[in-house]
């Protein structure tokens, strides 16, 4: 692995590239490479870092890298969950990866995790030099965000515009959190919802807690979230093959429903695997259930993209 930034616009991005075994830069040797893309309130360090390095392991080369705004990436402001931006990213990996020799362009795939899934799916529906697209437990998040009902989806916009206006008046940006600081306060609120305690679980234990993953979110992107339909149009657009991974055990983040619809509204060739008794939250690390999405992915890739690597 090693670290790598890349352009978005006037945005310096940051990155991380994973090569495969045995990688020679004097070989000459062009192979098929995948973006990968992290959940919304992740950073490249955890989970789409974990998929990226696996993946690699399988003779890919990979990229996981920070959203704008967030992780180590530039960009302001800060903590912003925009998801216009979110799919400009990965088309922006897309470009740095067609500018490295080792890379065929023509072989280039997505893989997205969580948000990072439905991010992955949008952006491959109008960036083609994307060739084949992934995702595992995959989540449209204006679906999610817009899950309450138009009474709260009202009541959240009105809040949003008043958030606004106090700070076009000069008033400080109100930052929120994405879930529960730590189990404790999980337990103080009340929650008992299974993906929302693993979602605790994971980003706020040792288990997958990275300092730069702060459970932060500015509240007035929480507006772009709920306009935004990940798989708007992906009847008529996505052309690509496609891999849908989701875990058996259906929880309220909606995962599975969202993997099962996206594969029956895709148009072209498609494949849906289902991993018996993995959660939402399973997929994102542990090592029983990764190990069974990273075969399947492994196979989805090295026939969408024509894995054999070729000399320049």
């Amino acid at each position: 692995m090693h670290n790598v930034t890349f352009r978005n616009g006037g945005i310096t991005m940051a990155g991380q590239v994973f090569l495969p075994p045995g990688f020679d830069a004097r070989a000459h040797t062009k192979h098929a490479a995948l973006v990968c893309v992290h959940p919304g309130s992740g950073v490249k360090e955890q989970t789409a870092g974990l998929y990226a390095r696996q993946m690699a392991s399988k003779g890919f080369v990979t990229l996981a890298f920070d959203a704008s705004g967030q992780g180590e990436s530039g960009g302001e402001p800060r903590h912003a969950e925009v998801p216009t931006a979110r799919v400009e990213d990965i088309r922006c990996a897309v470009d740095f990866l067609t500018t490295l020799d080792h890379v065929d362009e023509s072989k280039i795939g997505v893989l997205g995790i969580c948000a990072g899934g439905g991010y992955a799916v949008n952006a491959a529906m109008t960036d083609h030099r994307i060739r084949a697209v992934g995702v595992v437990a995959a989540v449209n998040i204006g679906r999610a965000r817009r899950a309450g009902g138009p009474d709260s989806v009202a009541e959240m916009l009105e809040a949003v515009g008043w958030q606004r206006t106090l700070e076009a008046r000069g008033g400080a940006p109100l930052i929120t959190r994405w879930i529960p600081d730590s189990p404790q306060e999980a337990a103080a609120a009340g929650v008992t919802e299974p993906d929302a305690l693993e979602a605790v679980d994971y980003y706020r234990t040792p288990r997958g807690r990275h300092p730069r993953s702060d459970n932060r979110l500015r509240f007035t992107s929480v507006a772009d979230v709920i306009g935004f339909d990940a798989f708007h149009l992906v009847e008529e657009l996505l052309t690509q093959p496609l891999q849908v991974i989701v875990g058996s055990e259906a929880g309220e983040f909606g995962s599975y429903q969202e993997g099962v619809d996206l594969y029956r509204r895709a148009p072209g060739r498609k494949d849906l695997h289902v991993i018996d008794g993995a959660s939402h939250y399973d997929l994102y690390d542990r090592p029983a259930y990764v190990g069974q999405a990273v075969t399947r992915l492994e196979s989805f890739y090295a026939e969408a993209l024509s894995l054999q690597p070729h000399s320049a």
